[in-house]
């Protein structure tokens, strides 16, 4: 396989917008969006300052989709932090009627490319950073432009406190390995699993995704990865 060496200062490539926005969902980009975004100016000097509350943990996710997950973690722990990333405007739009309709308080937003998220984040600022179902660029011509690569695990192993997590999730068995291979080579990381039901098996409360229900139709077969910073 090809790596990629070279440091990037963008990781988002494709489309932003597909369906027109409902009426509702567009005012909710006028009128919630700008209170939970990120402002990434400047450096974020304390990522605990961004939440309404001193949170106990802040997480990272990485492409949330439509939501699902990053509403569900967010319900199920409000004493934590969550930050969440998505450039797809519908995905977005989805998100922010799902945090207005049960009025959650602990995620904040960002349609930026992550990569400037990344960079703007403290360093040991994040306990756990999740990218579940990535696009996987299947096309070796492509592989350059997987968000997974040396340059931005090591933007990984930055912002994580040590014991943080990484944790991946994918259908696509090339890109688990090639995500593997990338992780384990860092020398910041340790891939957790001791058996295989521990990369096989969901990660607990996991409430499943519209991504991962289209693979089990389609009769791939998911893998739940997790590394430790140490």
């Amino acid at each position: 396989m090809t790596e990629m060496n070279e440091a990037r200062d963008s990781a988002f490539y494709g489309r932003r917008k597909g369906r027109p926005l409902r009426d509702q969902q567009a005012a909710r980009f006028d009128d919630l969006y700008p209170r939970l975004a990120l402002d990434l100016a400047a450096p974020v000097a304390d990522a605990g300052a961004l939440f309404p509350h001193a949170p106990d943990e802040i997480h990272l996710e990485i492409g949330f989709g439509g939501g699902e997950h990053l509403i569900h973690r967010a319900v199920e722990a409000p004493g934590v932090g969550f930050i969440g990333v998505e450039p797809f405007v519908n995905g977005m739009a989805k998100t922010l009627m799902e945090i207005d309709r049960r009025q959650i308080g602990n995620i904040r937003l960002s349609d930026a490319d992550a990569v400037k998220v990344l960079d703007a984040l403290p360093d040991a600022s994040l306990t756990r950073i999740s990218l579940l179902y990535p696009d996987p660029w299947p096309k070796k011509r492509h592989w350059k432009r997987r968000f997974v690569g040396p340059d931005n695990v090591a933007r990984f192993a930055r912002v994580l406190k040590p014991g943080g997590e990484f944790r991946f999730a994918s259908d696509i068995d090339t890109y688990v390995d090639w995500t593997l291979r990338h992780v384990r080579f860092h020398p910041d990381f340790e891939w957790m699993a001791r058996r295989a039901a521990d990369w096989q098996a969901p990660y607990p409360g996991w409430p499943g995704t519209r991504y991962e229900a289209k693979a089990l139709r389609e009769g791939r077969t998911p893998a739940y990865l997790t590394f430790r910073r140490l």
